[in-house]
C-alpha cells in the first residue's frame, strides 16, 4: 500500500498530518486537499468491505493509516514475538519427499519475506544456507559440487535455485524414459504371450476336431427304433424296408434290393 500511494505522490498526505487552512482562493491549498481526498480514496479502495467497516468514520488519511497499522502490525513487542515465531518456523522446514525445488524455495521465501515485512532483517545467504542443509539426499552431490567449487558466501539464492532446478529436470527426463522403456517392454510381453496363447488354443482345438472324428468313425450313432423295421443304429429315412423304397431287383415298392428275397435269373 505504501508504494502504491508513493507511486501516486499521495504518501505525503498519509505520513504529514498537516491542516489545511480555509483559503478556498489558493490553488495551493485546493490542490493539497484534492490530494488528501484521493489519498483517503485510494485507502478506502484498498481494503475490503468489512475493513472498511472500520475505517469509514476516519476522517483524515493520516487516521486511517494510523488505525491499520495498529491493527494489523501492532506494538513492538507483538511485532516481536510474530518474528520470532515466524523464525520458528523457518528453522523447522524440511524439503518434502514428493516436493519440488520450486515448492521448497517458495515455502522458504514466503516465511522470509513476512519477516521482512515486519521490520527484521533477513539475508538471502540465510536462505541459501537453508535450501543445502534442507535439500532430499539426491540433491547432495550438486551441493557437494558447489561448496567445493565456490565460496558459499558468494552462491546466490537464485543461482542455488536453477542448479536444483535444472538437476531436478534431468532426473525427471531419465525417470519418464525409464517408464516409456518399462512400458513398451511389458506391451510386447504382453503381445507375446497373446500369440503363444492362440497358437496353443488353435493346436488343441485342432487336436480336438481329430479326436472327435476319430471317435466317430466305426462307432454307430445312436438313432431311436426305426419306425419302419424296429431296429436301430439308422435313420427312417435310410431304412431299407421304408414304404417309398423302390427294388431295383423286382422292382416293386417297399424294400430295396439289399433284402429282396427274389433271387435273380441264372
Amino acid at each position: 500500500m505504501v508504494t502504491y500511494l508513493e507511486a501516486l505522490d499521495l504518501w505525503e498526505a498519509v505520513e504529514e498530518d498537516y491542516k489545511i487552512l480555509p483559503l478556498p482562493e489558493n490553488p495551493t491549498m485546493a490542490q493539497i486537499k484534492n490530494k488528501k481526498a484521493k489519498t483517503k480514496s485510494c485507502l478506502f479502495a484498498g481494503v475490503s468491505q468489512t475493513i472498511f467497516i472500520r475505517i469509514m468514520t476516519h476522517k483524515t488519511p493520516k487516521s486511517i493509516w494510523d488505525y491499520l497499522k495498529e491493527e494489523y502490525e501492532g506494538d513492538e513487542r507483538i511485532r516481536g514475538m510474530q518474528v520470532l515465531n515466524l523464525m520458528r518456523e523457518f528453522e523447522l522446514q524440511k524439503m518434502q519427499e514428493s516436493e519440488t525445488i520450486k515448492g521448497s524455495s517458495d515455502r522458504l521465501l514466503s516465511i522470509a519475506n513476512k519477516v521482512r515485512l515486519l521490520g527484521t532483517k533477513f539475508s538471502d545467504s540465510r536462505i541459501v544456507e537453508k535450501i543445502m542443509v534442507t535439500v532430499l539426499e539426491r540433491y547432495e552431490t550438486l551441493i557437494t559440487t558447489l561448496e567445493n567449487a565456490k565460496d558459499l558466501t558468494k552462491i546466490t539464492l537464485g543461482k542455488i535455485i536453477h542448479a536444483l532446478q535444472a538437476q531436478e529436470q534431468r532426473r525427471l527426463m531419465r525417470q519418464d524414459r525409464t517408464v516409456e522403456g518399462a512400458l513398451q517392454a511389458k506391451s510386447q510381453e504382453v503381445g507375446m504371450g497373446k500369440k503363444k496363447n492362440y497358437k496353443k488354443n488353435k493346436f488343441t482345438g485342432n487336436q480336438s476336431t481329430e479326436n472327435n472324428c476319430s471317435k466317430g468313425k466305426g462307432k454307430k450313432k445312436n438313432y431311436p427304433p426305426c419306425h419302419h423295421c424296429g431296429r436301430m443304429g439308422h435313420p427312417p429315412f435310410k431304412c431299407w424296408k421304408r414304404p417309398d423304397a423302390k427294388c431295383s431287383r423286382c422292382n416293386r415298392l417297399g424294400h430295396e434290393a439289399v433284402i429282396c428275397k427274389v433271387k435273380l435269373q441264372p
